[in-house]
């Protein structure tokens, strides 16, 4: 190419910059750019590192741009490598030749569409369709590698994410050949979502069997909330024909959440459930001026989201909210009735002692009741506490995916001058809906609109408090050096490293962290899958080994060895037992694995007694809590940590330390009641005894796991330390919320980027956060029906052929069942029953299929999930001889 070409051409890099830097693939054509100095090549790929590759390829075009040193014909080898790593639509820009305008917009849809349904498109069986694409000429072989290779280290979902971002990077037509791939392997419902053609779910045959608590979302709501989970609870009451009724319910998802009185009169006793009500109760409900602000579009009938730190008085905005509503559907003559949902079982009471019963049962029917069943109740309106919950697989969101349906059918029913299913007002409360473990200001804006979308709120209202406005505790960042020498650690890397070679595992990611913890679980799980008992017991292995690293980084030596000591004698005593015949059943690899650990256990306990040795990070937490003790006249506080038996072991070694006893430490554990195979739960009845000495001072130190960070009623605490913790800004923020003494303290924080998030969603034009809000909740629509075709589809395919049987379409006369048929060559479909001829090969599209009182047509036999047999060719031919036989005698 002549100078002017390359003139040209970086004219044509500055017009199309925008559009270019989303379609080129950075780090594959650096290897190609032999213009390109090493230097500025490191620059760009330190770019994709640290922000990207959207902002990569911008600098990399501006590097372009704006460099003069290049030799001549620099533009033909841009345009040949972007070619030749599969970014054909950027070289077509590059080349100043871009689409027609009504291409370009049809290609920005697809990529909008593909956008938007993604969270749906991952489902896909990747490799299958990976396959296609590159068959297709849709992705390079390299790409077709790094798909596969995120597969297997990630799971199904990674490699998914990693194939949709490189598919929209092709050349208009991409989207139609996308289309084929996903018709070959039969993703035959995505397609459907993509074209955007209707899916009648009361069609679809469901052979899906409702567990208690759990009723199929194409069913039609009339009511809500329709459906909890099992063990969830509710507080509710019929309405009453002399008073309103208001209603308290709990809903259980098995998550270890909130601990905490809301409430800022802190100076107000507590009324037993056996109170009388008193001239306290019955009077009125007096909020601050930032509590009136946040409520006031909730009074207004509008769903909101209510966003204050934990301790300025949300349940009790929630309290005056309920009132209001309840009054004003009495004073125009309308039933009210009021349901609070909370996740977990003790809040029933907590709330109903502190807030709801408190300040409403004098006027109002306030009831507790535990939900365990399926249970339809209307309501018009719905508190939902601790609504940061509200994400995919929560029961909250099980319940507003249901309200989102009735909403939108209920616009369908308007246009058709049909009346409207009622639905209850939203209420969301939360301390913190935290960023989604966002890496971005964007993404966390991105998880605000989410949350937004999932409780259909109008707005997000909070406030920044002044400091004389809340106690908001001081923060103190304590961190332990790192230890210098960490032989006890070291020999159990070098365990696992021989566990790696004999297993043929190829090491990803560090041991002794959650990276690790996360791949050798899927390692596990793929192994059970394929049947591969070698590497499935050397996982299980390495996955013990991984947590011994972890409890000795946050524990004690002593408590790793005991734990590996104790996994390693249960498991021998197992493997070593006769089975039912007499024989001992142990393989080559456990019998390699136990050893391996008989070889190196004096080791590990001759360095477990080395004191030297220790992690510093114990050392620091000593010095911490020691501190505290011994500065403060009435000291109190929690320290929380990650795991359940480090809860445990470091509740020992306080009880073990006569440094702490000497100053006043009474210590005691809290741990979840989830059930657990490593360490055995606490009992609910367990964890309110130790509350409650926690409260009277019989305990001063808690020391808690997760299930303590949100919620349930933990007394004043003047200093808060989270140990080796590292989780994400709602633990932070609720913690925080536990020191709620004058002195209080607390260690770590940082909830910037939340904050500056929800700022922006609520300043956003209203039409751009309708726009937005509602792209969300059609994506989770469709997500869920996607979700239910899924489950069908795969209870059909547990059923025998027998379930189902065929008649003619066109004149109902039965066919045959679906025991009757059988595949050849896992193609054809034959009717084996018909007698002297050769077996009928079926076209499905002929016959309607029946299973139960349901019938259906299908076009394809594939989307049929029903699995039958393959054709026996010898046993056919049997069947014809016998017959010929019986004849030949009948004719004699």
């Amino acid at each position: 190419m002549s100078c002017d070409q390359d003139a040209e051409t970086s004219h044509a890099l500055g017009c199309f910059r925008d559009r270019l830097k989303r379609l080129i693939r950075v780090e594959p054509l650096l290897d190609l750019l032999h213009f390109l100095e090493p230097d500025r090549k490191d620059r760009i790929k330190a770019k994709v590192r640290e922000e990207g590759d959207i902002s990569a390829a911008a600098f990399l075009i501006d590097e372009i741009i704006h460099s003069k040193d290049y030799e001549q014909g620099w533009s033909r080898e841009l345009i040949t490598a972007l070619e030749t790593v599969g970014c054909k639509h950027a070289a077509k820009y590059v080349l100043n030749s871009p689409p027609e305008p009504t291409e370009e917009a049809e290609n920005d849809s697809c990529v909008r569409l593909i956008d938007l349904l993604q969270l749906t498109l991952v489902s896909m069986k990747t490799g299958d369709v990976c396959a296609h694409c590159r068959a297709l000429g849709l992705l390079t072989p390299e790409d077709q590698e790094n798909i596969m290779k995120l597969t297997e280290n990630q799971g199904n979902i990674g490699g998914a994410r990693l194939l949709l971002k490189r598919l929209v990077k092709n050349e208009a037509g991409w989207f139609s050949k996308f289309l084929q791939a996903l018709e070959d392997t039969e993703h035959h419902d995505l397609v459907r979502e993509l074209r955007g053609e209707p899916c009648n779910e009361d069609e679809a045959m469901s052979v899906e069997t409702v567990e208690e608590g759990e009723q199929s979302c194409s069913e039609t709501m009339p009511v809500l909330p329709p459906v909890l989970s099992v063990n969830s609870s509710l507080l509710s009451e019929d309405l009453d024909s002399s008073v309103d009724s208001g209603s308290l319910c709990t809903s259980a998802d098995n998550e270890e959440v909130d601990m905490y009185k809301e409430g800022e009169e802190e100076e107000e006793e507590d009324l037993t459930e056996d109170d009388d009500p008193s001239e306290e109760c019955k009077r009125d409900i007096v909020l601050r001026d930032y509590q009136m602000e946040v409520a006031r579009p909730a009074l207004e009938e509008k769903n909101i989201i209510i966003c204050l730190p934990t301790g300025s008085g949300k349940t009790r905005v929630a309290v005056y909210i309920t009132k209001e509503h309840l009054e004003r559907k009495k004073q125009t003559g309308q039933p009210g009735k009021v349901v609070v949902l909370v996740n977990k079982v003790p809040l029933v009471e907590q709330h109903y002692k502190a807030e709801f019963g408190r300040f409403l049962k004098h006027q109002y029917s306030v009831e507790r009741v535990q939900w365990r069943f399926a249970v339809n109740f209307r309501f018009t309106l719905m508190v939902i506490d601790e609504c940061h919950h509200t994400k995919k697989g929560g029961v909250y969101n099980h319940i507003m995916i249901r309200y989102l349906k009735q909403k939108h059918q209920n616009q369908l029913l308007k246009k058709q001058e049909k009346s409207p299913i009622p639905l209850p007002q939203i209420l969301g409360l939360t301390a913190s809906p935290g960023v989604g473990g966002a890496m971005s200001q964007q993404m966390a804006e991105e998880h605000i609109l989410q949350i937004c979308a999932n409780l259909d709120a109008f707005t997000i209202k909070t406030k920044t408090f002044k400091e004389e406005e809340a106690k908001t505790p001081y923060k103190r960042i304590a961190k332990a050096e790192e230890r210098k020498e960490d032989p006890f650690g070291d020999v159990i890397k070098k365990i696992m490293d021989k566990i790696h070679k004999h297993a043929d595992l190829k090491l990803l990611c560090e041991p002794g962290t959650q990276n690790y913890e996360q791949w050798v679980v899927q390692k596990e799980q793929n192994a059970a899958k394929e049947e591969n008992q070698m590497v499935r017991v050397c996982a299980e292995h390495l996955r013990q080994y991984n947590e011994a690293l972890h409890q000795s980084n946050t524990i004690r030596m002593s408590d790793a060895f005991r734990f590996l000591d104790k996994y390693h004698n249960e498991e021998l005593k197992t493997k070593s037992s006769p089975d039912e015949e007499g024989t001992i059943t142990i393989t080559d690899t456990e019998r390699f694995l136990f050893t391996l650990f008989k070889d190196n256990k004096a080791k590990l306990q001759e360095l477990m007694g080395k004191p030297q040795y220790e992690n510093n990070s114990l050392a620091q937490l000593k010095t911490n809590i020691l501190k505290e003790f011994s500065t403060r006249e009435m000291a109190r506080g929690i320290i929380f940590t990650q795991t359940r038996l480090s809860a445990i072991a470091l509740c020992q070694w306080i009880q073990e330390n006569p440094k702490f006893d000497e100053v006043g430490v009474r210590a005691s554990y809290l741990i979840g009641g989830g059930d657990q195979s490593v360490v055995k739960p606490m009992t609910a009845a367990e964890q309110k005894d130790v509350l409650n000495k926690f409260r009277d001072g019989q305990i001063n130190l808690l020391i808690a796991t997760t299930v303590a960070e949100e919620g349930l009623d933990i007394a004043e605490c003047n200093f808060v330390i989270r140990y080796c913790l590292v989780t994400n800004e709602i633990a932070m923020i609720q913690a925080r919320g536990r020191g709620r003494a004058e002195d209080s303290s607390y260690t770590l924080g940082g909830e910037k980027m939340m904050s500056t998030a929800i700022t922006k969603v609520r300043k956003m034009n209203r039409a751009d956060y309708e726009k937005k809000t509602r792209e969300f909740q059609m994506q989770a629509i469709m997500e869920e029906k996607v979700k239910i075709k899924k489950k069908q589809k795969k209870g059909m395919m547990k059923e025998p052929p027998s379930k189902i049987s065929l008649s003619c379409r066109q004149c109902s006369v039965f066919v045959c069942s679906g025991e009757d048929i059988e595949k050849i060559e896992n193609m054809h479909h034959v009717n084996t029953v018909i007698n002297h001829i050769e077996c009928p090969c079926l076209h499905i599209k002929n016959f309607v299929v029946t299973y139960g009182s349901k019938q259906k047509t299908f076009s394809k036999w594939s989307e049929l999930p029903i699995k039958f047999p393959a054709f026996d060719y010898t046993q056919h031919a049997d069947l014809l001889v016998e017959d010929s036989g019986e004849e030949d005698m009948e004719t004699d």
